[in-house]
């Protein structure tokens, strides 16, 4: 069957009607846009940021938009979009960063996100891709950017997963398009959800979960998850609607110059979905680079500087036109392996090649040995097989794979093995490895998930490349059927003296298996074929800088030793004085990626005590996230020490164990009740069940009897506090809450601060980043305010709001913007701002700074004071200690 949609009228040809939609775009987009400036952090020009409501005819869009530089210089324009579940906020610094290299970047919240009205389409092409297409028209009309012709800009795409398949439609359908990068993205939806008719359960639940639940997108959409989740498969109409809306149905489209990432720790959208991206895009003659990345789906390392820093490069080339630029190799892939002893984590290195070589480059064929073999179907599909738990912790867990750990688990019974001899040399499985079965069931299909394990000489030592696993429905396998089995694409060394174990299993957590018990037969009718991809070589390891200078320096080192000997180069010692003090931050400071002087956070200390809730605050760039990241080990300081009861953090610090976290939200399986899904999170640690503390989380996050209900039923509230039970699971002394409260109701919010008090009452320690100023008043004993990176004032609530250094200046009627400068620069004044009730005016702690004196030069100013005292507001004292700059 041709899913293929025909050009929708949207798509509009290059010509005279372009002038048409143009015009129609500037009406559209008129009169209602705001205007902001922020200010570049290097010596580069400001970046200027206008957002705008756009009306497309079928939703309102909420866009900003992003310059810096001449007015009057012509630039390309670039499109970024944002991953399912996220807005346009979520890609803001990339945004500025591409401006500030001279392009003019527009980003957009799609349908049902962030502000944007409608409902979610999964980019429906009369939806979501008619919303770019619009976008691209009103683009035309800026006078900076360079246009290819009336009507049509210069103008490239980019974003990750959601945004990336936009991208991929859009250049289908629009050829104004000129050039995309997407990343961990698909090609065909209908294959990612439903591979070879196996229905993908915990991802689609965690679909519509994240897009806010069933009734937040289209109707179709939720009839057919709601008909696909009831039946445990998928059907023709399910596939046809998903695939319409896919890359795939306008594939021989597709003809611009494509750099694509994907994720090597995705079960969502794997590596299988790139493939076949770059061969149709390639197909079409146009230029393709890959590059497989460490990160995906289901966590990892995102290499998001290198992947941005490859992006800028190609659109430098495809979009500037500079033919001097370096795009990076056509194939690149991350490889892990082993440990850095500096600080625990994982040693990367770059593999490239001249050519993209696919799934099955350099065959080598392994010989396996087994019986024919038969094993159950269980009733129900339970207790099923565990590969990866997508959404709920198999970030962390695919990569441990590359570190010789193994997690999957496979239930006696329920499956068959096939066993290869150990391998004589090292072997690196780059693709698919592929393997011929003949299948037999006692009823009329058959499900399977099959594997391939890295089995250590001890033959006990199992590890999952990449947690992965790829599904097989077997039709008409009463009678017995040969089938070709496809595993799944890895990048994965197999060191000498291991074997290769074939596993083929009846369930798998992930998936939805028949329900109905049954047995099935399976014997193998061919070797392991395993591609190899011998023209793709790892970049060779840097030498050491002392083998160059060691011969001529020795004597010198010899006495840099004596003096240093007391120096240790692995982590720092534990403090004892620290012993019993949560969290110490000293002299904190972080760069940019790949600057020298543009700091995300810079020179920052700061105490936090036992039973304290400490609030972070500071507005959007302070550098809160940073912050919090570098806390929890999840990056590397560039200056500076962060010590949690006196030991030194580093990646995968032992004691992050007493630090529990909620950062990015959770994702839950609907289908599952509170408590279910909070025993499958803490089994996935590994940790003994009893010290999860369970009971105990449960009661402070106060969920009562909800929690034997499915998830799906919670409220939005809810969903909040039973994410911030799995963060207390194991009652960590010192909890991080990254915005706890986002999107909840008052009443809501109310209850989620009495959590916060609750469980810091038990001596234990809490840290809440929020830009709800007022819940931050009430519910935080202490305070920690950035702005810029750098910490402007920390200490207990009380003496920051109360201070007697800030005065609030009623006025009769406002002044204008020079005598607010004048006020500020009176003696004793350190700063003046605006505010609702008047003016905010905080005193630099001088002889001169005093009311008494204050208010008889602002009586001399002709200042119209209708009153003065202190002010009592956090939200004035914030205001005041960052200048009122919010943006």
């Amino acid at each position: 069957m041709d899913l293929r949609l025909p050009r929708p009228r949207f798509s509009v040809p290059r010509g005279p009607r372009r002038l048409i939609a143009a015009a129609a775009a500037v009406a559209v987009l008129a009169g209602v846009g705001t205007w902001s400036a922020v200010a570049a952090e290097d010596d580069g020009p400001a970046v200027h940021r206008t957002d705008r409501m756009v009306d497309t005819g079928g939703a309102r869009i909420d866009t900003s938009y992003f310059t810096a530089g001449d007015p009057d210089t012509k630039r390309p324009a670039v499109l970024i979009g944002h991953g399912f579940g996220g807005s346009k906020a979520d890609v803001r610094k990339q945004a500025e960063n591409l401006a500030e290299d001279g392009y003019a970047v527009l980003t957009w919240s799609a349908r049902g996100f962030g502000k944007s009205t409608g409902k979610i389409g999964l980019n429906d092409p009369k939806g979501e891709v008619a919303d770019v297409s619009k976008l691209i028209d009103w683009l035309a009309t800026r006078p900076e950017v360079r246009l290819d012709k009336d009507g049509d800009p210069r103008v490239g795409m980019t974003g990750a997963s959601y945004a990336g398949a936009v991208s991929l439609l859009t250049a289908g359908y629009d050829d104004r398009v000129d050039a995309i990068a997407p990343q961990i993205t698909y090609w065909n939806l209908a294959d990612a959800l439903f591979p070879d008719g196996v229905f993908k359960k915990l991802w689609a639940g965690l679909f519509i979960n994240t897009g806010g639940g069933c009734d937040q997108f289209e109707k179709r959409l939720c009839a057919m998850y709601e008909r696909v989740a009831e039946a445990g498969e998928p059907d023709a109409e399910a596939r046809e609607l998903l695939a319409e809306r896919s890359p795939a149905a306008v594939g021989d489209r597709i003809k611009v110059p494509t750099f694509l990432a994907q994720g090597q720790t995705d079960s969502l959208f794997p590596l299988g979905q790139g493939d076949a991206i770059a061969k149709a895009v390639r197909a079409n003659g146009a230029p393709v680079s890959v590059d497989w990345i460490a990160g995906g789906h289901d966590g990892g390392d995102s290499e998001q500087g290198r992947i941005e820093g490859r992006v800028g490069a190609w659109f430098d080339r495809y979009l500037k036109d500079d033919k001097s630029t370096d795009t990076g190799p056509a194939f690149r892939v991350t490889r892990t392996g082993g440990l850095d002893s500096t600080d625990g984590a994982a040693r990367k290195r770059g593999a490239s090649a001249d050519a993209y070589p696919g799934l099955t480059s350099g065959t080598r064929a392994v010989p396996l040995s087994g019986r024919e073999q038969t094993f159950d179907n269980p009733p129900g599909a339970s207790p099923p097989a565990i590969s990866g738990l997508p959404g709920v912790g198999g970030g962390r867990l695919s990569q441990f794979a590359s570190l010789g750990v193994g997690i999957s688990v496979d239930f006696p019974g329920q499956f068959a093995k096939f066993e290869s001899e150990p391998v004589r040399d090292d072997l690196r499985i780059t693709g698919s490895p592929t393997v011929r079965a003949h299948v037999k069931s006692s009823g009329d299909d058959a499900v399977l998930f099959a594997k391939v394990y890295d089995v250590g000489p001890d033959g006990k030592q199992q590890v999952l490349p990449s947690q992965l696993v790829s599904p097989v429905r077997v039709t008409g396998a009463k009678q017995g059927k040969d089938v070709e089995l496809r595993l799944p694409a890895v990048d994965h060394k197999v060191q000498k003296g291991h074997r290769l174990r074939l596993a083929l299993s009846s369930t798998d957590l992930g998936y939805a298996s028949p329900d109905r018990p049954a047995k099935y037969t399976v014997s193998l009718k061919g070797d392991l074929k395993v591609p190899t991809a011998p023209g793709v070589e790892t970049a060779a390891a840097p030498l050491p800088a002392w083998v160059w200078w060691l011969p001529a320096a020795a004597a010198v080192l010899a006495l840099g030793l004596l003096a240093t000997a007391r120096r240790r180069t692995t982590a720092p010692a534990p403090d004892p004085a620290l012993a019993e003090v949560p969290l110490r931050i000293t002299d904190l400071s972080k760069r940019y990626a790949k600057s020298t002087d543009r700091y995300a956070v810079r020179d920052v200390s700061f105490t936090v005590e036992k039973g304290q809730v400490l609030g972070l605050l500071g507005p959007n760039g302070a550098g809160k996230t940073t912050t919090l990241r570098m806390l929890m080990g999840l990056i590397r300081p560039d200056a500076g020490e962060i010590r949690v009861f006196g030991q030194a953090i580093r990646p995968g610090a032992p004691v992050l164990s007493r630090v529990g976290a909620f950062v990015e939200g959770a994702g839950f399986l609907p289908h599952l009740s509170g408590r279910e899904n909070l025993e499958l999170y803490w089994k996935a640690t590994g940790r003994p069940a009893e010290d999860a503390h369970l009971d105990e989380a449960l009661e402070i996050a106060g969920l009562g009897d909800a929690l034997a209900r499915a998830v799906r039923t919670y409220s939005q509230g809810m969903r909040q506090r039973l994410a911030i039970a799995q963060a207390m699971l194991g009652l960590p002394d010192l909890l991080i809450l990254d915005e706890p409260t986002n999107g909840l109701d008052p009443p809501q919010i109310r209850e989620m601060r009495e959590v916060m008090i609750r469980y810091a009452r038990g001596g234990r320690t809490v840290i809440v980043s929020s830009h709800l100023l007022a819940e931050v008043e009430q519910s935080c004993t202490h305070l920690v305010v950035m702005d810029r990176g750098r910490l402007v004032q920390a200490g207990p609530v009380a003496e920051i709001i109360g201070s007697g250094d800030t005065l609030l200046v009623g006025l009769a009627t406002d002044i204008p913007d020079p005598l607010v400068d004048k006020v500020a620069a009176l003696p004793g004044v350190a700063s003046a701002v605006r505010a609702d009730d008047g003016l905010l005016v905080r005193l630099d702690g001088t002889e001169h700074a005093s009311a008494v004196r204050l208010l008889p030069e602002l009586v001399r100013l002709d200042v119209p004071v209708e009153s003065m005292g202190p002010h009592r507001r956090l939200e004035d004292a914030f205001l005041t200690l960052i200048g009122g700059a919010t943006a």
